[in-house]
């Protein structure tokens, strides 16, 4: 049931709560996104806590010495670059939207 501003009641109580998993905010992103460098990850995971778009997936994939790998949701990633800023051992980079992820 979907209400407009002026049938919501006193206090505007919510009857069903919205998600941002339904939309595809990566298509806000227009310059560059990122691309994690698994060899030089090393899963810290401060990409993954501090994203504002929840765009880094922790993966259960093998990798070397871990058990479990980082990767890019580009169907919610905006761009923002937070992660590559953060990353301790710069395993981010921040390319050019046109180019091709492996």
């Amino acid at each position: 049931m979907k209400l407009g501003w002026r049938e919501m009641p006193i206090a505007g109580v919510m009857f069903q709560p919205g998600s941002s998993a339904e939309y595809k905010t990566g298509d806000w992103r227009i310059e560059k996104k990122p691309l994690i460098d698994q060899e030089r990850c090393i899963r810290c995971m401060i990409c993954w806590l501090i994203c504002p778009d929840v765009a880094i997936e922790r993966v259960q994939k093998p990798y070397k010495n871990y058990q479990e790998s980082l990767k890019e949701d580009y169907y919610h990633c905006k761009g923002c670059g937070i992660c590559a800023a953060e990353c301790p051992v710069d395993a981010i980079e921040m390319v050019e939207e046109s180019r091709v992820v492996p």
